[in-house]
Order: C-alpha cells, then structure tokens, then sequence
C-alpha cells in the first residue's frame, strides 16, 4: 500500500527514543535507595567511630587516674598509702589494688572504702536494656567487632591473675585492658608499675555503655524519621510510575480489543522521563495503527472500485459474444475482452506489490546501494524497450561511490523506474528526459526531467495518490494502473527520503521529480 507507511511523526525511530529530562526514574530510584542506604552506612560508621574515641577517651581517663595515685604514693610514706588509695577511691570511684613484688596483694581500697561500682546481674534488670544488650551485640557484628573478653573476678587475687598487670611489670611501663561486665558495660583496668609494686586499678564504667547508647538511640530515631520520608517518597514515586502506567494498559488493552478510534492514549507532555516517553511512543503508535487500518481501508474500498470497471467492461463483451453473429463486431468484442484482462492482470499485479511494499521495507536489511550503477542500469534496459517510442533518456552519472545510500537495491530500482515510466509517458515525440544524481549536504538527490506538460500546482499532491491517472492524449487505456507514483513513494518514505515534483527551473517546459535520500555514512 503506497501509504500505510505513512506515520504521525516523520522523526527517525532513534530520534524519537530520546528525551530531555535530567531525572529519570532510573536516577530518582537510584537516588532514593542510595540515600536510604548511605545513611545508614554513614550512621553505623559515625557510631563506630564515636563509641571507639569515647573508649580510647575512657582507658586514658583511668591511666591517667592510676598514674596520678602512684605519683602521690611516691611523696608520702608506705603508712599512708592505704588511706591515700582509699581517698583516690572514692573520689574517682576505681578500685585500687597494690601489689607487693612476691605478687601478692597488699590493699584493696574496697576493703576500706566498700564498693565503688557494683556488676549488675542482666536478668534483674529492665527489659530494655536486654534490647539495648542484643543492639550492641547486632552492632558489634555489622562492624565485625570481635568484642571484649568476659570479666571475672579471680578466685585467688594475685598479681599473676591479671595479665594487663603481670604485662605492666614485665615491660616497666603502664598498660590498660577493656573486659565485658555480664551486662555488656566495659570494665577499664590500668596498671602501672613502680619500685617493684604493681598498681591495678578497675573501674566499670557504666556512663560509657548510656552514653553509646543514647547517640544510638538519637541515630536509630532519625533513621526511623528517614525511612519514614522514604517510604513516603516510595509511595509517591510508585503512585506516579503505577497511574499512568495503568492508564496506558487499559488504552493498550482497549486498542487490542479494536476500538481505537475510541482511544484517546494519553501524551503525558509534561513528563520528560520514561513513562512520559513511553506514552508518546504508545500514543504516536496508536495513532499509526488507526491511520494504516484507514489507510487498509480505503485501500481495500479503492481496489474494488478499480476492480469493478475491467469486469464490467469483461462481463459486457463476454455477454456480446453470445449475442453477435457479425465476425467483425465479435472480433471488436474479443479485443475488448483481451485488453480488459491485460488490465485485470496489470491491476492485479500492482496492487500486490503495493499492498506488499509496507511489510517488505519493513523486515529489509539495508544495505549501502551505490545509485550511480543502479540507474545506469535501469537507463540501460529503458533503451531496450520499444514501448519507450522515441523518447531519448540521459543520464549524468556521477563519480564512483558518491552518490551511496542505505536501502534495498530492488526497491530502489522500482521507485526510480516508475519515475522515469512516468516521464518517458509525458514526453513529446523526440523528448529528452534527463536524469542527474548528485551528493548535496548530507543527502543524495535523484533528479529527473522530462519535456513534457508539467504538472499543474493543485494536482502536484494527487498524482501520488493511489489510483490516481491522468494519462497523456494517445495513450492506450489502462497501460497504467495509477499505482506507480504511489508505489514509488512508498519506497522512498520507506528509505526515510522525500519525493516532490516542481516546475523545471531552465526555459524548458516540462516536470521534475526529485527524489531525496539520506547519504550513507562513509564512517
């Protein structure tokens, strides 16, 4: 069909597959995950990085406390040791022990003061604080903390039964150890060596545990404030993906059922992303299949029309042969009868490769046609022909591989063939009919004059309407069916070309059709 082809946009298939907006929904889901997934990285990173200061903070604290009661023991006299660790005690609520260079302990500052600190037993506390327990265990393995030992009172108290102390002499310097209480709070132990003695003091140091977990708890109430706009902004970017997505499925489902004429697909103009570009592309579709089941249509309704006039006019001199006994009239009947089924056979054929031309360029491989050989080659078998008359054909053929398309050979070959059948048939007895292909821009142009009448304004458009013939004077009725020029801008609108038809632009009187064509691309 000349124009099935025909579609609402003229823009090549890549042109009309892109779009201008900057936030697609790619780039909005994307960001929406990735921020949702950054905080959360970034807050257990913050946290990690904040509860490991705050211990460094804390040991040093309690090295700093047991280096400071070693140097006052160092300035008062052994007697007054027990009262100066005693004091140290209370005011710093560590537990001090000394002890002697056998290893064996000499005060215990609880035995003077009482405890400073008490280890709690987890199942008598609160219930949250056994969640604030399996949060720090949950952390500890999102962090991959090994965490710390458990801390256990030694059976016999001694110098050899803390490693950090029996470490601390050894080396001759201070060394300090983090333990896990049962409630998971750090009990800090630091121990400093000096004239032989050993200094351990232990402190559990609950503040650091609340501590931890109070800027957790500030951290896990923002994240619950950030997945709450989340999934917010999820709902909100669902509603605007599943909406016009939906209409577009019952626009979809009403054009399968036949109705398209009664489906309005909505354009979406304002969106910029891929669901606005999928409804232009559904709804430039829609409206192409409504135009080429009209164009099937009037198609249809055109051939049986053609149709109707060769079998009447058969049918009519079939009658009469039953009717005639005049030989002369019979024989004028018969001729009647041989030209009406020429005509049917001419009609036939080219509404088969009208109604064929669609489909075929459609499933085409193009392929680069150099069209300076392929016209010369059609010019070749015009001049073989007889039914040519005396018309004269010339052809400017340009230089090798200038003048190369993309397309199919064939196809080609009878879109310019109509043409110059077209030509030739117009021209005066002894007309020329010129042909010139030239390499313009970024476009091959396919020019062809002939001599004849020309072609008036208002019929400039008709003449590729199909079935439309207004044959010069002379011409044998129904050697052309009206489908030539139709045919042949099927195939160039199939090649993404242009065909028009003007005034020659010299003092001589006569058509021209220009053919227009993308240049191949020599890359």
């Amino acid at each position: 069909m000349a124009s099935a082809i025909d579609s609402t946009n003229s823009e090549p298939p890549d042109a009309q597959l892109k779009w201008s907006g900057r936030w697609t929904l790619t780039h909005r889901i994307l960001a929406l995950n990735i921020l949702t997934l950054a905080l959360v990285v970034l807050s257990t990173l913050y946290l990690d990085v904040f509860r490991h200061r705050l211990s460094k903070e804390r040991t040093q604290q309690t090295r700093l406390e047991t280096a400071t009661a070693v140097a006052a023991m160092d300035h008062v006299p052994q007697a007054d040791w027990p009262a100066l660790l005693a004091t140290a005690s209370k005011v710093t609520n560590d537990r001090f022990r000394l002890y002697a260079p056998d290893g064996s302990l000499l005060i215990d500052s609880w035995r003077l003061t009482g405890p400073t600190y008490q280890l709690r037993d987890p199942s008598s506390e609160h219930w949250t604080n056994a969640i604030g327990r399996g949060l720090d265990r949950g952390f500890n393995i999102i962090v991959r903390s090994k965490g710390h030992e458990d801390y256990v009172e030694p059976a016999v108290d001694r110098l050899q039964s803390w490693p950090e102390a029996m470490r601390a002499r050894n080396l001759g310097r201070p060394t300090t150890k983090i333990r896990d209480a049962p409630d998971l709070t750090p009990v800090i132990s630091s121990a400093v060596p000096f004239n032989g003695y050993v200094l351990l003091a232990t402190d559990n140091d609950r503040t650091f545990t609340h501590t931890v977990r109070r800027e957790r708890g500030f951290i896990i109430a923002a994240m619950a404030v950030v997945v709450a706009i989340s999934v917010l902004l999820s709902i909100f970017l669902a509603r605007t993906i599943v909406r016009p997505l939906r209409r577009l499925a019952i626009a979809a489902h009403r054009v399968r059922l036949g109705r398209s004429r009664e489906v309005n697909v909505p354009r979406l103009p304002r969106r910029s992303d891929e669901i606005g570009l999928l409804a232009r592309s559904v709804s430039d579709m829609s409206q192409s299949l409504r135009q080429r089941i009209d164009n099937i249509e009037a198609f249809a309704a055109d051939v049986t029309h053609e149709l109707k006039n060769p079998l009447a006019s058969l049918r009519s001199a079939v009658d009469g042969l039953d009717r005639v006994e005049d030989p002369d009239l019979r024989g004028k009947l018969m001729t009647i009868a041989r030209e009406d089924v020429r005509r049917l056979d001419r009609l036939i054929n080219d509404i088969s490769e009208a109604a064929r031309t669609d489909a075929e360029l459609s499933r085409a491989t193009f392929e680069p046609v150099d069209l300076g050989p392929l016209i010369e080659q059609i010019v070749s078998s015009w001049e073989t022909r007889r039914e040519k008359g005396d018309a004269r054909i010339a052809f400017a053929r340009p230089r090798k591989e200038t003048a190369v398309v993309m397309g199919k050979p064939d196809r080609l070959a009878r879109a310019i063939n109509a043409i110059i059948d077209n030509a030739v048939s117009f021209s005066p007895p002894g007309g020329l009919v010129e042909i010139a292909a030239a390499h313009v821009g970024d476009e091959i142009r396919i020019r062809i004059d002939d001599e004849g009448p020309g072609v008036p304004p208002e019929a400039r458009e008709a003449i590729f309407n199909r079935f439309h013939s207004v044959r010069p004077e002379g011409e044998n009725f129904g050697r052309h069916s009206g489908l030539g020029l139709a045919i042949a801008q099927a195939i160039v609108k199939g090649h993404d070309g242009e065909i028009d038809v003007h005034d020659r632009d010299d003092a001589v009187s006569g058509a021209r059709f220009t053919i227009r064509l993308p240049a191949a691309d020599r890359a």
